[in-house]
């Protein structure tokens, strides 16, 4: 069922009363924030890839439960911080907290409990909001260590709910679902019915294809790189035209983006063009080219255009 015909036929009737509030989804890298969120909106509004870091900065996506509109905010995974970029990430998420009135933690059940987790744990146990311990990825987790694991870390911060869940497959999903919907307060919906998140179609664009560069280049590359819309037009027949510009650090990852003969450029092309044109249900004009920029992340303009704050 898409998006648009849930809200539809969750539209809560003229005399009931309406619910809206605001869902921070937090953890560490890949522990599937991202596919979680797109699970319970019931859509995709979030880039998702096996490697870790993927989402760079907040994001919110709008789910609607019965009468209840849920704001969940998709935040960056929480690390040991490098250099500037990572700072910025890890600023975005704690951030993304703020003014939340239940607070997500998702946990890589499949991973087990590493020492950023724990410490992750550690530093929820003094929030005022109700934390939720989600426990994600139960589909390929050691089933016996389920338990194990949730006693260890309500015994570090004793959650309010625990869920075990797989965004993956959805389930426990509906469940979660619904108890974060009861635990939202009384009040208008923040944005239509149709409206599955806050970023603009320019944005989605440079995400898409984001996206891409982590499924098809090898580990490190995607890290080194990012995306900027250059130009986004509307053309007269409905379609939409787009260019970007892929920035790397070196001429040597200009040639791994660009591939022999061009063929890892147009291939990442052709699969960001056919995901855009699915979610926008029109055709897409895409255009790439990729430009060498040493220290793109020391860019305060960069830093704006994908959505994060300059830290010192």
């Amino acid at each position: 069922m898409s998006r648009v015909e849930n809200a539809s036929a969750a539209q809560p009737s003229q005399h009931s009363a309406t619910r809206c509030g605001l869902v921070a989804v937090v953890g560490a890298p890949n522990a599937g924030k991202s596919t979680l969120v797109n699970a319970l909106v019931g859509q995709k509004v979030a880039i998702v890839s096996p490697k870790a870091q993927t989402t760079r900065a907040k994001l919110l996506g709008v789910a609607i439960q019965d009468d209840v509109q849920l704001l969940l905010v998709d935040t960056p995974g929480i690390f040991d911080p490098r250099r500037r970029l990572d700072r910025a990430m890890v600023a975005a998420a704690w951030g993304g907290t703020e003014g939340a009135d239940v607070l997500a933690f998702v946990v890589d059940a499949k991973g087990g409990l590493p020492p950023k987790v724990i410490e992750i744990a550690e530093t929820l146990k003094d929030r005022r909001e109700p934390v939720y311990l989600i426990l994600n990825k139960v589909d390929v987790a050691d089933k016996p260590k389920l338990l194990l694991h949730a006693e260890r870390l309500n015994a570090i911060a004793p959650f309010a709910e625990t869920f075990f869940v797989s965004a993956t497959t959805g389930d426990g999903v509906a469940e979660l679902k619904n108890a974060l919907a009861a635990a939202m307060p009384a009040g208008p919906w923040l944005y239509p019915e149709d409206q599955v998140s806050d970023a603009t179609e320019r944005a989605l664009a440079a995400e898409v294809t984001r996206e891409q560069l982590y499924l098809q280049l090898h580990a490190e590359l995607p890290y080194a790189s990012v995306v900027e819309t250059e130009k986004f037009e509307d053309r007269e027949d409905g379609s939409a035209e787009i260019h970007q510009q892929i920035l790397v650090e070196r001429p040597t990852q200009r040639a791994i983006v660009l591939g022999k003969g061009g063929a890892r450029i147009r291939d990442i092309g052709a699969r960001a063009r056919a995901e855009l044109a699915a979610l926008w249900g029109r055709p897409v004009h895409l255009y790439l080219h990729v430009k060498v920029k040493p220290g793109w992340d020391e860019d305060r303009g960069v830093y704006r255009d994908i959505g994060l704050d300059w830290v010192d």
